[in-house]
């Protein structure tokens, strides 16, 4: 049994996948070639915003984000500490600190209370436990919100919140693509929009890639430079610093076929996750997944929550010894990571994602898992 089964997948869009790469190599523009345009130009469309500019990860995503609304060195951005190290990583890596929020336990995703009474507290200069990261709310210019799992952060409480203190709002969006809130589309729920196409996510392709949103024709230029090593006229004549973050060609091709059958694909994940919790919602001391009205999950992984970490030991020992592939999401949360020690949080600073990080574990997750498999599953579970 597949975690994440892309086998299949290539089976059923093997001719046109093998068509578009052998169409690369033939014309040979291996670099920002046609398919890159054309790929750009339906991800805009299928998002709902003017703009997409690929890029090399969901990781470059974020950090041509951060540049491109000049963050860096004295600034701080707000984000979860439940979360891929990859979202705190690129604030770091641009020379701003993370300020870590907590999360709501039954979306995993970043508490809009959580982060107005942190942004208040720190307005008021009162003594917090973000002290260390900072004190003058004037430090504070965005807000990357992260859509764990596959499902939407709460993005109109969100915008609200970062509204009053005129944050930018960066979407993570790199879990979440292909989700939506009352039919608005993932990556358009923030000021920006931000994902990844690395294999194991619900649109991805044959190695590392990524896209960001915007609606900006001049933050849409500016990413392009960004992305050419702050390119400005031509590629000899840099105006700003930047990296090397473009979307290889083949990447793109492979993406084209896949992104025509994605929608169904995310109807095929959401058949899996209803079959998952018709047969596990009843089962004693696992909570299953919440998806608020109005919202779709892509279902980048189904994750649920055990009583405590022997429960989860227990669940998972007994699924691997019969074969069932099961991961955990995230085990250590970021405030407790060594690279962020500096940030001065400690154990216990944010009690919900320490909860979570002890008690979640996920599913096999993918469009193409048997009704047979599921319920092999949900009875291996049954008899723990």
């Amino acid at each position: 049994m597949q975690f994440i089964d892309l086998k299949t997948q290539y089976s059923l869009l093997k001719d046109k996948i093998d068509s578009n790469i052998h169409k690369v190599l033939d014309h040979g523009q291996y670099v920002m070639g046609a398919e890159v345009g054309e790929l750009e130009s339906k991800l805009a469309d299928y998002v709902g915003v003017k703009h997409c500019v690929s890029c090399a990860s969901g990781t470059d995503a974020l950090v041509m984000a951060l540049l491109a609304h000049n963050i860096g060195e004295g600034d701080v951005v707000v984000t979860t500490p439940f979360t891929f190290i990859a979202t705190a990583e690129a604030i770091k890596f641009v020379g701003a600190k993370p300020l870590f929020v907590d999360i709501d336990l039954d979306t995993f995703n970043i508490s809009p209370e959580k982060l107005a009474e942190a942004l208040q507290a720190i307005s008021n200069k009162e003594q917090t436990i973000h002290s260390a990261v900072c004190e003058d709310i004037n430090q504070i210019k965005a807000v990357i919100s992260v859509d764990l799992f596959g499902l939407p952060a709460n993005a109109s409480e969100i915008n609200k919140v970062a509204s009053e203190y005129n944050l930018t709002v960066i979407e993570d969006a790199a879990q979440g693509f292909g989700g939506s809130i009352n039919d608005k589309k993932a990556g358009g729920l923030g000021d920006i929009g931000c994902t990844s196409f690395f294999p194991a996510k619900p649109l991805g392709c044959y190695g590392d890639g990524g896209a960001i949103f915007t609606d900006s024709d001049e933050i849409a230029e500016l990413l392009k430079s960004i992305r050419v090593h702050g390119q400005g006229e031509d590629k000899y004549q840099n105006v700003r610093l930047g990296l090397t973050g473009r979307l290889d060609t083949i990447q793109a091709a492979v993406l084209l076929p896949k992104l025509e059958v994605f929608d169904t694909e995310i109807a095929q994940r959401q058949n899996v996750a209803e079959l998952y919790t018709a047969n596990l919602s009843n089962v004693d001391g696992l909570t299953t997944p919440s998806i608020p009205e109005g919202y779709t999950s892509a279902w980048a992984q189904y994750t649920l929550l055990a009583k405590d970490d022997a429960h989860r030991t227990q669940i998972m020992e007994h699924l691997k010894a019969n074969g069932v592939p099961v991961a955990v999401y995230y085990p250590i949360p970021l405030h407790k990571q060594k690279v962020f020690e500096s940030l001065g949080y400690s154990a216990g600073s944010f009690e919900v994602s320490e909860q979570a990080a002890d008690r979640v574990f996920s599913l096999p997750m993918h469009p193409y898992l048997k009704v047979e498999e599921i319920e092999m599953i949900c009875k291996l579970i049954e008899e723990v």
